[in-house]
C-alpha cells in the first residue's frame, strides 16, 4: 500500500474537493458560485462545533435561501467544488445566530473529535478543513508586525494589513508535527502521560522546529521522550489534525537499542512484544487510541508487520476517546 493510500485510510484525510486556489481572486466567479443553485453552506459556532442534524449523523447544510433569510450579513468562505462541482463555504455564526439554527432546524451542534467518528469521510473532512480555517480567522484580526487590523480576502484564505505603510499578508498557519511507530526487533515503544489513566499508552509525537528535517525532528523527539536513539525512519501517512492547526505526519522508525531513559515530557514509556500487546489489550490492561488518530494506524501497521494480526479483530474492550 503506498503511503498516499495509508494517509486517506486517516480520519479527516478523505476529502475529495477542488479548493479552487487559483480562482479565489476572481470576483465574478466567486459571486456566481454563492448564487449557485445547489450551493451548500457549513455553518460552525463560536467553539468551532458544526451544525448536524439531530441525529448527528450528517452536516446540516444552509442552502442559498435559507443563508440569505438567517446570515446574509455572515461573510461566507469559500472551501471549494466537489466532484460534481457544487461549491461548499463557510459560515461562522455568532452565539445567538448559531443558537436560532439549531432552533429553527431542530438540528445541533457537534464537535469535531465525535464527527471524526461519526460523518461519512467527505463531511468529517470538509468539517476540519472548515474548523483549521475559522480558528484561523478568529485569531487573526491584527497585524503581528504593526498592530493594525487585518482584512481577509482570497474568499476567507489571507488576510492583508490595513494599514498602507505597511500592508504585510497573513496565510492560515500549519504547525506540522511528527508522530512515530519505534520498533526493536518484534516489539514497539508506546508511552504515556502522567495525567491519563493507569494503562493507557499511545505512540510518541511531538512538533517539528525551525530548520529541521522531519527526520530529525523523529530522532530528537525519541530521544527526548523516551532517551532511544533511532537508526532510520520511514514516512507512513498524514493527517490533518485541527485541534487548532496542527499536520500529524506518521512514520516508523527504528532503535538502535532498546535501553529507555524517559525524560521529561513524559511519564513512562515501554516495549510491548506481540504476544504481551494482544494478552494486556485484550484484557484491559492496556488502551490504545481510537481509529480517530494516525496514532491507531501507526499501532496497527507495527502489529500487522510483526504478529501478522488486525488490531481491529483483537477482542478489546475499549479504545480512549
Amino acid at each position: 500500500m503506498s503511503a498516499d493510500q495509508r494517509s486517506r485510510r486517516n480520519v479527516f484525510a478523505g476529502l475529495a474537493l477542488d479548493r479552487c486556489s487559483e480562482r479565489r481572486l476572481d470576483h465574478a466567479w466567486f459571486e456566481s458560485q454563492l448564487g449557485h443553485a445547489g450551493a451548500r453552506f457549513l455553518v460552525l459556532d463560536t467553539d468551532g462545533k458544526a451544525l448536524v442534524d439531530a441525529g448527528a449523523s450528517a452536516l446540516r447544510f444552509l442552502d442559498g435561501g435559507e443563508r440569505a433569510d438567517l446570515l446574509a450579513a455572515v461573510r461566507p468562505s469559500l472551501l471549494g467544488l466537489d466532484a460534481q462541482h457544487t461549491p461548499y463555504f463557510l459560515l461562522s455564526a455568532e452565539a445567538g445566530e448559531a443558537a436560532t439554527l439549531a432552533t429553527n432546524f431542530s438540528s445541533r451542534y457537534l464537535d469535531l473529535r465525535r464527527a471524526g467518528l461519526g460523518l461519512p469521510a467527505f463531511e468529517a473532512g470538509l468539517f476540519a478543513y472548515a474548523r483549521g480555517l475559522a480558528h484561523w480567522q478568529s485569531r487573526t484580526r491584527w497585524c503581528s508586525a504593526c498592530g493594525s487590523e487585518l482584512s481577509l480576502e482570497w474568499a476567507g484564505h489571507r488576510a492583508r494589513c490595513t494599514n498602507p505603510a505597511c500592508g504585510i499578508e497573513h496565510f492560515p498557519r500549519t504547525d506540522p508535527a511528527i508522530i512515530v511507530i519505534v520498533t526493536w526487533r518484534d516489539a514497539c515503544l508506546l508511552g504515556r502521560q502522567a495525567s491519563w489513566p493507569a494503562g493507557r499508552y499511545s505512540t510518541l509525537a511531538g512538533f517539528v522546529e525551525p530548520g529541521e528535517t522531519l527526520e530529525d525532528a523523529v530522532r530528537r523527539e525519541v530521544f527526548e521522550e523516551a532517551g532511544v536513539r533511532v537508526v532510520d525512519c520511514d514516512y507512513h501517512s498524514s493527517q490533518p489534525w485541527p485541534f487548532p492547526s496542527s499536520l500529524m505526519l506518521g512514520f516508523t522508525a527504528r532503535a538502535d537499542d532498546p535501553s529507555i531513559a524517559v525524560g521529561d515530557e513524559i511519564d513512562e514509556a515501554r516495549w510491548f512484544e506481540v504476544d504481551e500487546f494482544v494478552a494486556d489489550l485484550e484484557a484491559g490492561r492496556l488502551g490504545l487510541p481510537p481509529p480517530l488518530s494516525v496514532s491507531y494506524r501507526l499501532i496497527e501497521h507495527w502489529l500487522r508487520q510483526a504478529g501478522g494480526l488486525e488490531l481491529s479483530e483483537l477482542k478489546a474492550p475499549a479504545t480512549w476517546a
